[in-house]
């Protein structure tokens, strides 16, 4: 890791405190999934605001974050100091989740651009970070639960307008030279065509199904597990949340570490199997000692995150380097809209079914696993490189790469010159001029 990365890592896991630092001011489930929500709500459409708006390209990064950390901290701030009027409080929730997609993808961005040979290891962090960054406020709620509600919310806002100051005055990477170029939402489709990018894009929508509702309802399921024990006390339960959510960290870190060995497939789908064990099994322990039900606990917030970085590398490895950047926008907007359906389910169901609310979130793991099933047991030789190549084999695999990519590069030429649309020709002529660039630069190395 560069000082410059670890610095955006830090100023990552400031700035995303103010995601769920609404969910520790209590109420009913059904308020806390609103806010949840409402803050997806707002990502999602800055999201592609960013994206398809071409703001994120035109403009410094480093200001974007910086001014995307402030306002959120001022739209958060607001809302600890608002009246009661549901409206008033979804309405700012929703601007946090605007401000906050100028955060968490273009901290990607910066951190990736200041160590691009260490994408995978940075990408690891930046989630584990943001995983920090959600269980935050519940680790300040455990520290003064006695404390007026807002306080949290106020230690948010004050982290975030920390990270902006730091990201502000880092700068950019010198990679990091504005382009002007817009997404395209015709790139997703075109990407969506490619059999292992469309496995890795429902796989994540499956993932995503799962996380946000799981880290929504952390707090109702403590809550249960330590009712009627001699550790029933909120300072407790909100010390329990965070430390179920904040272990995620080290499950990135896992997955980060063991990918070199396994592969990305492997390790996202053993996430998913573990994750969907624990959603299919918490239920059942409804009973058991309370050491049980929070092992298991950890052990879900642990797996439940794990993959995420994953997804990201797969999606980026089998996506056309001209449709990375679109395609993963949209791909992240439809992840995030369906972490809205699952979290509006938990909540509404959790009245009802207690800790079953769990089996709720099941069909995400299993849906995950279910599109990973052939990527899943992908040979090794297909994921990693050999371990001691001899200077034949590279020239023989610099040649057979270069070779595939040509040909990549023709078949996309072919199909462009059949195509009657304008706007798909043009995104295949882009991804053909690129296949050839690789080819080029293949037989360069």
């Amino acid at each position: 890791m560069t000082p410059q990365t670890t610095l955006i890592a830090l100023a990552q896991l400031l700035a995303t405190s103010l995601w769920f630092s609404a969910n520790v001011a209590g109420g009913t489930a059904e308020y806390l999934g609103a806010m949840t929500m409402a803050v997806q709500g707002g990502f999602i459409t800055g999201t592609l605001l960013f994206s398809f708006g071409g703001l994120a390209d035109r403009f410094r990064p480093s200001r974007v974050f910086a001014l995307s950390a402030t306002l959120g901290a001022l739209f958060n701030l607001a809302f600890a100091y608002s009246t009661d009027a549901m409206f008033t409080q979804l309405i700012l929730r929703v601007l946090v989740g605007v401000s906050l997609a100028g955060v968490y993808p273009i901290g990607m961005k910066m951190a990736v651009a200041w160590a691009p040979s260490k994408a995978g290891q940075t990408l690891g962090l930046l989630v584990g970070m943001l995983t920090l960054g959600t269980a935050l406020p519940m680790g300040v709620r455990a520290l003064g639960s006695h404390a007026a509600w807002q306080t949290p919310m106020l230690v948010s806002s004050v982290l975030a307008l920390i990270a902006a100051g730091l990201v502000f005055k880092l700068g950019d990477a010198p990679t990091s030279a504005p382009k002007g170029a817009p997404a395209n939402a015709g790139s997703f489709f075109l990407a969506f065509k490619l059999p292992k990018f469309r496995a890795t894009a429902f796989a994540y929508f499956g993932h995503m199904w799962e996380l946000y509702a799981f880290w929504t309802i952390v707090p109702l399921l403590v809550a249960s597990a330590i009712l009627d024990t001699p550790f029933d006390d909120p300072q407790i339960g909100w010390a329990i949340s965070f430390t179920v959510i904040a272990v995620g960290c080290i499950g990135c870190i896992w997955g980060g570490g063991i990918t070199r060995r396994l592969g990305s497939e492997r390790v996202a789908g053993a996430s998913l199997a573990i994750s969907g064990a624990m959603c299919l099994i918490y239920p059942l322990l409804h009973s058991a000692p309370l050491p049980v039900r929070i092992i298991a606990l950890l052990v879900w917030g642990g797996a439940v995150i794990a993959d995420s970085p994953q997804f990201s590398a797969l999606a980026a490895r089998h996506c056309p380097p001209a449709l990375i950047g679109s395609s993963l926008a949209l791909q992240t907007s439809i992840g995030f809209a369906v972490t809205i359906i699952s979290i509006l389910i938990a909540t509404k169901a959790h009245a009802a079914l207690g800790d079953k609310v769990a089996w709720t979130l099941l069909p995400g793991p299993v849906l995950g696993l279910i599109a990973l099933r052939k990527m899943w047991f992908t040979p090794f030789e297909e994921i990693l490189p050999p371990l001691a190549p001899t200077q034949a084999a590279l020239d023989e695999a610099k040649k057979g790469r270069a070779d595939w990519y040509r040909r990549r590069a023709e078949e996309t030429f072919e199909r462009a010159a059949r195509t009657q649309d304008a706007q798909t020709r043009e995104g295949l002529i882009r991804v053909a001029e690129d296949w050839k660039r690789l080819a080029e630069a293949a037989l360069k190395e």
